[in-house]
C-alpha cells in the first residue's frame, strides 16, 4: 500500500476509534476489564501503530495454480520480485492486529483470578467455530463474520465464570480467532495468491482485534 493511502487509513482509523470511545462503547468495554480511560487509549494507539507494521516470520511455497498476484505499484521492488521470481509467499505476524491483542490477553491472564483450564478451553471452543465459519479469500486473506466469534466468546465466557467472564470473553475472542481463523487456516494460504500473508490481518479493524472487544461488550 502506498504511503499516503496508508497514512489516510491511519488519520481515519484514529478519528473514527477517538470518535468510537467519545460515545463510550469502548470505554465500557475497557472499563469492563479493569483498564482506566488513559490506559485504554494508549492500547488503542499502540494498535493503530502497529496495524501498519507486519513482522516477516517465513515463506511458503504457493501452489502452482496459485502464483502470488504482486500489486502494479509494488512489483518492481527487489523483495517483490523476489516473492514472483521464486513463487513464494511470505508469512508475516501483524503487530496491531496479533502483537499488541495477545499481549494484553496474557495482562488479562496473569491479572484475572482466571482457571487456566476454563481459558483453554473457551479458547479451544472460539478457536474451532472461527475455523469452521472462515473462508480464504483469493488474492485477499481469510474471511471472518464479524459477531461469530464474539458472540461465541460472550457465551461461552459467560457461561464457564460468570464472575469473570469479561476478561475471559476477550481472551477467548482474541485467542481463538487468531488461532482459529489465522494460524489454522495456514496451510489455505498457498492457494490464495497473495504475496504476504498476515496473522493478524488488517489490524486495528481485524477480527481479532476487535473480536474480542465486542465479546466484553456482549458479555
Amino acid at each position: 500500500m502506498p504511503s499516503s493511502p496508508r497514512l489516510l487509513f491511519f488519520i481515519l482509523a484514529l478519528i473514527f476509534l477517538v470518535s468510537f470511545v467519545q460515545v463510550g462503547l469502548i470505554s465500557i468495554a475497557f472499563d469492563k476489564l479493569g483498564l482506566s480511560p488513559e490506559s485504554a487509549y494508549l492500547l488503542l494507539l499502540c494498535t493503530l501503530i502497529g496495524s501498519m507494521i507486519n513482522l516477516p516470520l517465513f515463506s511458503l511455497k504457493a501452489d502452482s495454480a496459485a502464483q502470488p498476484i504482486i500489486p502494479p505499484e509494488l512489483a518492481g521492488l527487489p523483495f517483490f520480485k523476489w516473492l514472483s521470481r521464486t513463487g513464494r509467499i511470505m508469512v508475516a505476524v501483524n503487530v496491531g492486529g496479533a502483537v499488541v491483542p495477545v499481549g494484553f490477553s496474557l495482562y488479562l491472564i496473569f491479572h484475572n483470578p482466571l482457571n487456566p483450564w476454563q481459558i483453554a478451553a473457551a479458547v479451544a471452543v472460539v478457536a474451532i467455530i472461527a475455523r469452521t465459519a472462515s473462508l480464504p479469500i483469493p488474492g485477499v486473506g481469510i474471511g471472518l463474520p464479524m459477531l461469530i466469534a464474539p458472540i461465541a466468546a460472550a457465551l461461552i465466557a459467560t457461561a464457564i465464570d460468570p464472575q469473570y467472564r469479561a476478561p475471559l470473553a476477550y481472551i477467548s475472542g482474541t485467542l481463538g480467532v487468531l488461532i482459529g481463523a489465522d494460524l489454522l487456516r495456514l496451510k489455505d494460504i498457498r492457494k490464495m495468491g497473495a504475496p504476504i500473508a498476515s496473522i493478524g490481518g488488517a489490524g486495528t479493524f481485524d477480527g481479532v482485534f476487535l473480536s474480542g472487544l465486542i465479546a466484553v461488550l456482549l458479555a
